[in-house]
């Protein structure tokens, strides 16, 4: 029999405003402990030198954590120009510098071409996994290897401020999978000076924006009380981008248990995915045919 995990068994989403110099992992584990929470997990992960939305789901809203990861998100950043880094960001060691300086126009002429589908490849200190090894791990013990570019969503990328002539403010709204890092090192290359990351933050991610967030000196302040319970989002906000049927009494207690459940009409056509609610809840994930809802995913509460 599979152990029970420890800890309450409680739902819902809490927005971070992340700060620097701590990586995602312990942030999901300090709101872990913080709630008293059996499970969490988190929607995206941000650098340790970056800042903003880390989306942190909480028990049931773990079965959520995909349509987060797939949504939109809005990074505000800075480039250095004149400089390349072996990270990618202010973090790394400079590798090659240019004494070339493009011009407001040049810049601005160039995103172009990171706009749309565009292939990336990931920083050599990345989490992506060679061969079951992490990038940064064989790029730290000073291996050499190729990472494969991937194709990238980018909704926007604009000019948001010209600081001095070795500085470009931006912003980019792009799909899940983006490396902001690749972005301003990619744009230095075709622009010819070389650039790098020197800060950026997540403003938004999907439903979730960075003003909401929750402080780590707020979370640490309200651990394990009534008031911290305040800060936490229903698990429906989730599923903001699936089109919702709310489901009969009968249709709900069937989901529960995993059968297709009759749900009411909607404007889900034959085959969307969709959620099924009952009194405001959500009940299941799933295919919605002729009527019903065939549950992918059940929530258990």
């Amino acid at each position: 029999m599979a152990r029970k995990p420890k800890g309450r068994a409680i739902s819902g989403w809490l927005v971070v405003d992340k700060p620097a110099g701590i990586g995602s992992t312990t942030v999901v584990n300090k709101v872990k402990w913080a709630f008293n929470a059996a499970k969490a997990g988190h929607a995206g992960t941000l650098d340790p030198a970056a800042t903003g939305v880390l989306a942190v789901a909480l028990g049931e809203a773990t079965k959520t954590v995909p349509y987060i990861t797939d949504a939109l998100k809005c990074y505000r950043f800075r480039v250095t120009l004149g400089a390349a880094t072996n990270t990618d960001d202010a973090e790394g060691e400079v590798i090659a510098t240019s004494a070339l300086r493009p011009t407001d126009a040049q810049i601005i002429a160039a995103l172009a071409q990171f706009r749309g589908e565009i292939m990336q490849i990931p920083p050599q200190f990345s989490a992506v996994k060679i061969d079951g090894e992490r990038a940064y791990a064989l790029a730290r013990d000073g291996e050499e290897f190729d990472i494969a570019a991937r194709a990238l969503w980018v909704e926007s990328l604009e000019m948001t401020g010209r600081p001095d002539a070795d500085h470009v403010d931006l912003e980019m709204v792009c799909g899940k999978g983006g490396y902001v890092r690749a972005i301003a090192r990619d744009l230095g290359a075709a622009l010819g000076c070389l650039g790098h990351v020197e800060h950026l933050r997540r403003t938004w991610s999907g439903p979730f924006d960075a003003e909401q967030g929750i402080s780590l000196t707020t979370l640490d302040e309200l651990a394990k009380t009534e008031a911290l319970d305040a800060w936490l989002l229903p698990l429906e906000i989730g599923l903001a981008d699936l089109p919702e049927l709310p489901a009969t009494a009968e249709g709900a207690a069937r989901l529960r248990n995993g059968n297709p459940g009759m749900v009411m009409a909607s404007d889900a056509g034959y085959g969307d995915e969709a959620w099924a609610s009952y009194q405001g809840q959500a009940v299941a994930v799933g295919t919605y045919k002729a009527g019903e809802l065939h549950p992918t995913r059940v929530f258990n509460r």
